[in-house]
């Protein structure tokens, strides 16, 4: 049974961690989703930078069925959005702010995070009814920006990508992130370059324990 919207955005909420794949080739994408579920994580975003992304959420999507929140990143355009849906992507994930797509999303009662770097960004993508604010590049700016963003717009759902690391999470958490976008931190080159997939799956296990910790804590 098809999960809905609602279902959707209340998983990536909880526990709150997204892994941002970019993986090298196609072929990388079952494995390395299936480390990551190992690990305790199970929202896993392919990023469209990933040679043949729609082919390869396909292919995961029917190879791990429910097991796995798969989403699609880096979208540009309404199409690839349909497109990605279509092959059995959860959720859409944008870089930059493209109100376009978010009707298309939820015409397939998908939740949708449009990119944003600024206050008015950010105030866009919510009148335009994304699910979700995501912040990138939020390497640069950090929890006192996002704190600072949410005392005039404590409505905004965000969720950073970009500087996310596991000394970095508890300081986002009480800045009022509601889920965190982990990408090289997580699943780095040499992991990728090498296949560590054990590797990752020991990773993975750090980021979710330690994100579950926290929301106890802050409970």
């Amino acid at each position: 049974m098809a999960l809905s919207k609602p279902q959707i955005i209340e998983q990536l909420i909880d526990p709150g961690i997204i892994a941002v794949v970019r993986a090298r080739s196609q072929s990388q994408i079952v494995p390395l989703a299936e480390a990551l579920l190992a690990g305790g994580v199970r929202a896993i975003e392919i990023t469209m930078t990933t040679p043949n992304a729609i082919d390869g959420i396909h292919e995961a999507s029917t190879v791990l069925g429910d097991a796995a929140l798969l989403g699609v990143g880096t979208v540009l355009n309404p199409s690839t959005a349909e497109q990605a849906i279509q092959a059995g992507a959860q959720y859409v994930v944008t870089p930059i702010l493209k109100p376009e797509i978010v009707p298309v999303a939820h015409a397939a009662d998908k939740p949708i995070m449009l990119g944003c770097y600024s206050p008015t960004e950010a105030q866009v993508a919510f009148e335009a009814r994304s699910d979700f604010v995501k912040l990138f590049p939020a390497d640069g700016l950090g929890a006192s920006y996002i704190k600072a963003l949410r005392a005039p717009l404590p409505h905004l759902r965000i969720v950073p990508t970009g500087g996310v690391n596991l000394e970095t999470m508890e300081s986002l958490l009480r800045a009022g992130c509601v889920a965190l976008g982990v990408g090289s931190s997580l699943i780095t080159k040499e992991i990728l370059e090498t296949e560590n997939w054990a590797l990752l799956t020991d990773k993975a296990k750090a980021y979710a324990d330690r994100i579950r910790t926290l929301r106890r804590a802050m409970d």
